[in-house]
């Protein structure tokens, strides 16, 4: 029988629509939290809120681009006209569409922009809308947001990428000194590979006739030996999430089969 931590609770998910967000609010779900799940993509968005819905869920979609403030206030003002307040946010969505992926003298002030627009600028518009909503019910609340691997060091060929997502963890712990006086906990999940959209793209790019023999290079790479699954990374969003982390904020927590353990 699963354990009930999240009753009563609403959740907002954006990038629910695949990966690690769709598991994530799956997994809100079962342990019966109200999920409101956003993504720019529609007809995934409506079949995962489908799966929730058949789960016996109360949950929602809206179709939304984090990278736009107004679109933005749209998602979390629809969410809280729909569920009456927000508890726990997991700020998830992130692309590679984005990112040019060549050297970095080679790249433009548009290519920049629109990958630090969809990676990073993301991030901040969904955690100021956040925790205006959980400052006016009078506090507390738990944010996650969603960083890499990547993040830790350098990424040739996508040093934006890599960029943002150590930005993030920067964002993650002003955020969570700023609000532990209101009781609002700020983490990041730092995920490592993790069987996703995402990752398939990527083992599609660097090996586009044989995209297992990719996976297999990164699977010897992890200690574990092996790729995580996104249910594996929802678990950890969970906990940050739950009153079992209620002594942790501004932490930056690894997830990632121990791939980067040599390094740190």
């Amino acid at each position: 029988m699963t354990t009930q931590r999240f009753t009563g609770k609403v959740v907002l998910v954006t990038g629910g629509s695949s990966g690690i967000g769709r598991a994530t609010a799956l997994a809100f779900a079962r342990e019966g939290a109200r999920v409101m799940i956003a993504s720019r993509g529609r007809e995934r968005g409506e079949e995962v809120l489908a799966e929730l819905r058949s789960g016996g869920a109360e949950a929602a979609f809206l179709a939304t681009d984090v990278s736009r403030a107004e679109e933005v206030e749209r998602l979390v003002g629809q969410t809280v006209e729909r569920f009456g307040r927000l508890d726990c946010a997991f700020n998830n969505a992130a692309t590679l569409e984005a990112e040019p992926f060549k050297p970095l003298h080679e790249c433009s002030e548009a290519d920049f922009d629109r990958a630090i627009a969809f990676n990073l600028k993301s991030v901040w518009l969904c955690m100021r809308r956040e925790i205006e909503q959980m400052l006016r019910q009078g506090g507390g609340g738990a944010i996650v947001n969603t960083s890499s691997v990547n993040g830790l060091g350098g990424v040739p060929g996508a040093a934006f990428y890599a960029a943002a997502k150590a930005a993030i963890l920067g964002l993650t712990k002003s955020a969570a000194i700023e609000l532990a006086g209101q009781g609002i906990r700020v983490n990041a999940l730092v995920a490592g590979a993790f069987r996703t959209p995402m990752l398939e793209s990527v083992f599609q790019r660097h090996s586009p006739d044989d995209p297992s023999a990719a996976a297999a290079v990164m699977a010897k790479s992890v200690p574990l030996g092996r790729i995580g699954a996104p249910e594996e990374a929802a678990q950890a969003v969970l906990w940050l999430c739950s009153d079992a982390a209620s002594y942790m904020t501004g932490n930056s927590l690894i997830v990632d089969g121990g791939l980067t353990a040599p390094y740190r």
